[in-house]
């Protein structure tokens, strides 16, 4: 067995440990959301932890981990009688990104069924973490049909599950602890909500601190024993403080001045709910519990809020996590009634929670520059760059899907052939048998029993009489926005409304878990403003800060995208794209700029790339440069109108042009 880092050795990453510790103290806190770069001693952290928390009381055999002095009535082991009790160390269970719904809530004992020919249930994981740690190492890539059903056991602290004839609930209280890299992908906002707290992390800059990271890896990695060792009195310490701090938890008082600095404190901050003042309250008390007070203070209150609020107060899904420090630290003091200062600082911090001055958007001087960029645009000069213009408020778009059945990685989008979603069919294993359809196999073996000799009540089976289960659910897709970024865009002062589209169909993409890509063209290039990524926060900040103007060279934006597609189809072969061409259509610079877009346009439409193009042309006349566009890359061409959900113009939902992976 591997000897674990000690807890205590973790250098500089005092607030993850406090957080980790809390719930240690309290569990009913929710758990901890630890986000940060790589390297940062996040799962370091939390597998440690685990060596630090008491030992358990269990019934000798329950799966289930029933506790003697209380077992659980509903246990699918009991009913369990008073008497013997064993005691174990608490279990941390590590749920990989990569299982199966089976594997966590846990399913129907296949063996038993086929050869004894009675129902009995296999545990899952959220059994064997029952009063112990439940780590989920980069818990934003895990499959969102697992996160619910993890999160809701975790609500409840148990775990219902009806399938396959088998009916079971368990109890199901642990510790939930989620790590994540937010370059990755972020959680989606109500997933957010359901931990209890959140810790930020990230590597120090102090030299002297880096160099003492280095220094105890380096020795534990040359002799993880004898480290250990001299950690040893140091995890005592904390061990036994743990148990005193459960043991004080219930005499500590919540008085009604600190719940009534918990309740301003959420109201200041606007957070949704009441989850947020609950976990708040339970945070100060654990707090006071481990300080070995009986009575929680100011202090307790503020410092559960740095953990309790920041990703709770979140208004928009590419709003960065944080919290106004100034802004807490002033609504504590009011709420305790001992501030006077009845006339706040009008010019005072622009913190968290500041709205920008309506009169300083780019739309004042976007007049004289879209009038620069039309003029230069009219008489054949190149247009200066122009300042960033600010995206108009977003708006809830229509579904655009890739048409057929794809086999990508489980999303919202398009129609796939998935390990998880409702079962279509079954069919002959084609390789390792992953999914059983237990139904389809029973009947295929069945009319053979007789001639196989079977006698007793197991049924006799052969390899040819498995079947493989057919799912159907939803995949994520590789959405590859081409956005046009020259002149004739800004000269209509459009790009606001265009950036407003595009963060528009970011957060969808956002919600429907794809991948995403900017390519951006203007002048006389092309440039992948960013990379394919999960990351569609990154996606969000790229378009904010995009320069018009320029000529438009619209084929070599599509050459580019075509290129990015290439690559990414080398890297990620099943993942289907969606390429989202944002422009009016049209295509200047150069020698026949217009023949040379539509022959790069049918290098899409003979791959069978699925696009949409967004007609951004506007005025009484109109060209429909975009339309013949959509119709050389093979998809559909959607005004800015017609891509909000709300609006009674018809978009097509299924983009057209088959991709060439599409069933």
């Amino acid at each position: 067995m591997s000897t674990q880092f000690p807890f205590t050795a973790v250098v500089g990453q005092e607030d993850l440990q406090l957080a980790l510790l809390l719930n240690a103290v309290a569990p009913n806190i929710g758990g901890v959301l630890v986000r940060g770069e790589k390297g940062t001693a996040k799962s370091t952290a939390v597998r440690a932890l685990s060596a630090l928390l008491p030992e358990v009381s269990v019934i000798p055999g329950c799966r289930f981990s029933c506790d003697p002095t209380s077992p659980d009535p509903s246990c699918p082991d009991g009913p369990h009688t008073p008497g013997s009790a064993a005691a174990r160390p608490a279990r941390m269970v590590e749920l990989p990104v990569g299982a199966s719904e089976d594997r966590l809530v846990g399913a129907l004992d296949i063996e038993r069924a086929l050869a004894e020919g009675v129902k009995a249930f296999e545990p899952g994981l959220l059994a064997s973490a029952h009063r112990g740690i439940l780590y989920v190492d980069e818990v934003n890539l895990l499959h969102d049909h697992l996160v619910d059903l993890l999160l809701d056991a975790a609500a409840m602290g148990a775990s219902y599950v009806e399938r396959e004839g088998v009916s079971v609930r368990h109890a199901a209280r642990f510790l939930l602890v989620g790590t994540m890299n937010p370059e990755e992908g972020e959680l989606r906002p109500q997933l957010l909500d359901r931990f209890g707290l959140t810790v930020e992390v990230a590597a120090s800059r102090e030299t002297d601190q880096r160099v003492e990271v280095v220094r105890r890896r380096l020795a534990y990695d040359d002799d993880p024993a004898g480290f250990a060792a001299q950690w040893a009195g140091e995890e005592a310490a904390v061990r036994q403080r743990i148990r005193a701090a459960r043991e004080l938890l219930s005499s500590v008082r919540l008085g009604d001045g600190a719940l009534r600095q918990i309740a301003a404190t959420c109201s200041a901050f606007e957070v949704d709910g009441m989850r947020a003042d609950i976990v708040m309250a339970r945070t100060a008390t654990a707090l006071a519990a481990w300080a070995g007070r009986t009575d929680v203070i100011a202090e307790d209150v503020r410092q559960a809020a740095l953990l309790a609020l920041p990703h709770r107060r979140r208004r928009a899904p590419f709003d960065a996590p944080g919290l106004d420090e100034d802004k807490l630290d002033q609504t504590l003091e009011e709420s305790s009634g001992s501030s006077g200062d009845d006339d706040p600082d009008p010019d005072g911090p622009g913190g968290g929670g500041g709205q920008p001055s309506p009169d300083a958007g780019p739309q004042d001087d976007g007049g004289g520059a879209a009038s620069e960029g039309g003029e230069s645009e009219a008489t054949g000069a190149g247009a200066g760059e122009q300042a960033p213009v600010r995206a108009a408020e977003p708006f809830r778009t229509k579904a655009l899907n890739v048409p057929g059945i794809g086999e990508g990685a489980a999303g919202r989008r398009s129609r796939a052939r998935t390990a998880q979603g409702r079962t279509t069919g079954a069919r002959r294993p084609q390789g390792a048998l992953t999914k059983l359809h237990l139904a389809a196999t029973v009947q295929a073996a069945a009319p053979h029993q007789r001639a196989r000799g079977r006698s007793g009540t197991g049924l006799v089976l052969r390899r040819d009489d498995l079947r493989q289960a057919v799912r159907e659910g939803r995949e994520s897709n590789l959405v590859l926005f081409v956005v046009d970024a020259s002149g004739s865009m800004a000269a209509r002062q459009r790009m606001g409304a265009v950036k407003g589209a595009v963060l528009s169909l970011l957060l969808d993409a956002y919600q429907r878990r794809d991948k995403v890509g900017l390519v951006t063209f203007r002048g006389t290039t092309a440039d992948v403003a960013l990379p394919p990524t999960s990351s569609v926060d990154a996606a969000a900040a790229r378009l904010e800060s995009l320069p018009t103007g320029g000529r438009t060279p619209l084929a070599a934006g599509l050459l580019r995208a075509h290129e990015v597609l290439r690559v990414e189809r080398l890297r990620d072969p099943a993942r289907r794209a969606l390429v989202v061409v944002v422009t009016d259509g049209r295509a200047t610079g150069g020698p026949e700029p217009v023949a040379l877009a539509g022959r790069a346009a049918r290098l899409f439409a003979a791959e069978g790339v699925a696009s949409v193009v967004v007609d951004c042309e506007s005025g009484p006349v109109r060209l429909g440069l975009a339309g013949r566009l959509a119709g050389e890359l093979g998809g559909t061409a959607a005004t800015l109108d017609e891509l909000r959900a709300d609006s009674i113009a018809g978009l097509v939902r299924d983009v057209r042009g088959m991709s060439r992976r599409a069933a």
